[in-house]
């Protein structure tokens, strides 16, 4: 084989894998610096962003940071009874879960669980997008472990609570507050962190369907679970 042959081989197999490892370091690098840093956006954020845009160029998000301790204890213990029981034990990936969703996945023929963990979920919300795919998904878990390498799990939690999508435009639990309840996240009562943490995985449907029979069973479910979820 001729040299610039060769030579063009090496680069058409090399330079995929380059790319793949320069993405990874640039998300390395965010998670790092976002380790004593709040996030101003996520990907989540700026494409809902985009589509109100279109509809209203001068729209704009509902959302505000605040801290891990200004947010409401039954908003935290009632997400991880929704989201993730085994949030505070387990390295990000709960794989049983995972598993669950394949078999429900290859029986429907399609891909229509996730069975992600808050963490994972905090991987796709900042950088990814909502597309259901196993490459996707490999890239969740690839982010998944280096955000629970390079934080603990209560900054994971605070970006968590304060990133989320609550609604159309509503990101955050300060912005989830004051939007479906009039008051503070500090101030949330049980019921109410308990119905928005069953928002959590349809919250643009509840936010328009917010008489949802199910959303107010789910939300007596999660009210009786609240008190067994351990915080970080």
């Amino acid at each position: 084989m001729k040299k610039p042959l060769r030579k063009l081989l090496f680069w058409m197999l090399a330079a995929p894998l380059l790319a793949v490892l320069v993405i990874q370091l640039y998300f390395l690098i965010q998670i790092w610096w976002w380790i004593d840093h709040n996030p101003r956006s996520t990907s989540f954020m700026d494409q809902q962003l985009s589509v109100l845009q279109e509809k209203s160029p001068n729209a704009r998000l509902k959302h505000k940071w605040i801290p891990y301790d200004r947010i409401s204890n039954h908003l935290k213990r009632a997400i991880i009874a929704a989201e993730d029981a085994n949030f505070s034990e387990h390295e990000g990936v709960d794989w049983q879960a995972l598993q669950k969703a394949y078999e429900k996945n290859t029986k429907k023929g399609r891909v229509v669980a996730g069975g992600s963990t808050i963490t994972q979920q905090l991987a796709k919300n900042l950088f990814l997008s909502g597309e259901r795919s196993y490459l996707r998904k490999a890239q969740e878990v690839a982010i998944t472990y280096m955000l629970e390498a390079m934080m603990d799990k209560e900054r994971i939690f605070e970006i968590y609570l304060n990133v989320v999508e609550w609604g159309v435009g509503v990101f955050g639990a300060e912005a989830a507050a004051q939007h479906y309840f009039g008051v503070s996240a500090a101030a949330l009562g049980p019921a109410q962190a308990a119905r928005l943490a069953v928002m959590l995985p349809r919250p643009r449907y509840y936010d328009k369907h917010r008489g949802s029979a199910y959303l107010a069973r789910r939300t007596e479910l999660i009210l009786r679970r609240m008190n067994a979820a351990d915080l970080p």
